[in-house]
Parts: C-alpha cells; sequence; structure tokens
C-alpha cells in the first residue's frame, strides 16, 4: 500500500552531486537546493546569464529520444531528467530548485542510487502546506503500433511495466509494484540503464552516449553482458525501464494516484500518456492529503496547461 504524506516537502539541506552527461560525454554538477511549498521541482541552468528557469512539468518536454529533455536544448534546456526525478518522485520530495552547470545531468552510474543516497544523508522538511496529489479518475490509453500505456484509476501509486525485447537475454520481462519510498529504494533506485554495443558507433554520430561506458551502463554484446559484475538483479531492464516510467510521469507535477501500466514502452510512450490525461479534464481531478478532499482542477497556468507537444512528438 502506498504511503501517503500529508504535507509537501523539500530537502533539509542543500547537496551537490557530480558526474558526467551520458550522451555530451562532459563533465556536469548539480545543486539540489531547497524550495518553498508550492514551488515544485524547478530546473535553471547556472552556465548562463540570464538562464529561464524550466519546471519540471509535461508541458516543458522538447524531446524524448533516448532521454528525456526539458525546455530548449539550445538554450536553457537540461537533458536526461528522468533518472533524478524518479527519485524525487519515489523518496516523496516535492519541491526543489536544481541548479545545473550545463545542457545534461550527470549519469552518476545509470541509476538512480546516488540522488537516493543523497536525499537520505541530507533528509526531507515537512513544509506548511498539504500535499495535493493527482487522482486517476478514468482510464486513459495510448497506442503505438504493438506498444500500449494506461493509467487506470486506483487506491495508490503502482507501476507495472513490461518490455519485449527480441533477444534472449532480455525477453520478456515485467516489474509490477505499488512506489513508496522503501520499494523505490530497495528494488528499483539500482536499476542501470543499458545498451547494445552493435549500436553505440550509430548512436555516436547521432550524438548520443558520447560518455557511455561499463561504468553507467549494462553493455550488450551478442546476448550477453559485457560489465563484469553483471546484472543487479536478473530482470534489471524491467527494472530500469520501471525506473524511467516514474521518473517521466513525474512530469505530471504532482504525485500520480493511480496505476501506470506500459508493454514495450519507453520515454515517448510515457510522455505521451501524460499529454493524453491532461487533454481530458474529466479523467483526473486534484486532491490533497490526508482524506483527499478534491481542491480542483488546475488552471491553464499550473500542471494541466496546454500540451507544448503531441503524442507523435518524439
Amino acid at each position: 500500500m502506498t504511503a501517503y504524506v500529508d504535507r509537501q516537502t523539500t530537502l533539509a539541506d542543500q547537496v551537490t552531486l557530480t558526474g558526467i552527461g551520458v550522451h555530451s560525454g562532459k563533465p556536469a554538477s548539480i545543486t539540489l537546493v531547497p524550495a518553498e511549498a508550492g514551488v515544485g521541482i524547478v530546473f535553471t541552468r547556472t552556465d548562463q546569464e540570464n538562464s529561464t528557469e524550466v519546471p519540471a512539468l509535461w508541458n516543458k518536454v522538447s524531446a524524448t529520444a533516448l532521454c528525456t529533455v526539458l525546455g530548449d536544448p539550445s538554450s536553457e534546456g537540461v537533458a536526461t531528467v528522468e533518472h533524478l526525478m524518479a527519485a524525487l518522485f519515489g523518496m516523496g520530495v516535492d519541491n526543489l530548485i536544481v541548479e545545473i552547470d550545463g545542457p545534461e545531468m550527470p549519469v552518476m552510474d545509470g541509476s538512480s542510487v546516488a540522488f537516493v543516497e543523497a536525499i537520505e544523508q541530507i533528509g526531507l522538511k515537512r513544509l506548511d502546506r498539504g500535499r495535493r496529489y493527482l487522482k486517476v479518475k478514468k482510464t486513459v490509453r495510448v497506442d503505438n503500433g504493438t506498444a500500449w500505456c494506461e493509467l487506470h484509476p486506483y487506491h495508490g501509486t503502482k507501476f507495472d511495466i513490461t518490455i519485449d525485447f527480441d533477444t534472449p537475454l532480455i525477453g520478456r520481462q515485467q516489474f509490477s509494484s505499488d512506489i513508496t519510498p522503501d520499494v523505490f529504494r530497495d528494488e528499483l533506485s539500482r536499476a542501470r540503464t543499458f545498451g547494445y554495443v552493435k549500436d553505440v558507433e550509430q548512436l555516436w554520430k547521432m550524438g548520443f552516449a558520447l560518455g557511455s561506458s561499463l561504468e553507467n551502463s549494462v553493455a550488450i554484446a551478442e546476448d550477453k553482458v559485457l560489465n563484469p559484475e553483471g546484472t543487479r538483479w536478473p530482470d534489471e531492464f524491467a527494472r530500469h525501464k520501471a525506473l524511467d516510467a516514474v521518473g517521466d510521469l513525474a512530469l505530471a507535477g504532482l504525485p500520480i494516484l493511480g496505476l501506470y501500466r506500459s508493454y514495450k514502452g519507453g520515454h515517448k510512450m510515457n510522455h505521451a500518456i501524460l499529454v493524453k490525461l491532461f487533454e481530458d479534464p474529466s479523467a483526473f481531478e486534484i486532491v490533497e492529503s490526508p482524506a483527499f478532499r478534491k481542491v480542483g482542477q488546475v488552471d491553464k497556468g499550473g500542471i494541466a496547461a496546454a500540451a507544448a507537444f503531441g503524442p507523435d512528438v518524439s
């Protein structure tokens, strides 16, 4: 059962993490700065004199190819936000300013565990305002060939993610669980991103995976894992896709009360389901803990603002 929180939260203090961007291959540093109630999660570039703050919201997504990008990549945009967003969602952080010194988040070890450890080390601060949730009221679905995803009404927060790869090493795998801080930390946070060695040269030509290595990715070649330590779970691939889904759906702007199911999904489908949800105001409502009192729909300037990109944008 999902553990509900009655008050909004932020971090008790600021913390800095450094690494490299998995796609850019360049050094990257972020500082997580506590924020007041109602701020939400906001990214700001410290390498630009007049950087515009970019809210971590679905209608700010500009690209979903291999990672999730917020804002304009040529100016204030930030790439590969999903692993941090998953950690914030999973560990119950509602309000935070993310200061970043470049266009891409540090990939750390390819999972969310470094962010989770930082959050647990610093601790959370409860704020003097009730926590709000986005409650799914009716099922919405997106199809894309054989792939599909759905949001269903549910009494908690649950992710049910199935992948199906045409390789014996991965094949069909499923991760399904209610998401609580304990579940996220123990069952998802350490699941790493993965990729095929045969695709690396093409990705390099496209400007992706320039910082990818065995230190931050599970590398697959001819149906075997090249990392000396192997995988962290037999189904680490499905767990990482679930981690990505948690991070992408955190861009709803509020914790979701609902069940998210996907088959052969990814960043594009995860974004598409939020677009689909917010297209129909009758499909959701905003409620406040602890009794989940309805507080109404958000206006055009809030989390349900008109989509900047439709479901087919990648």
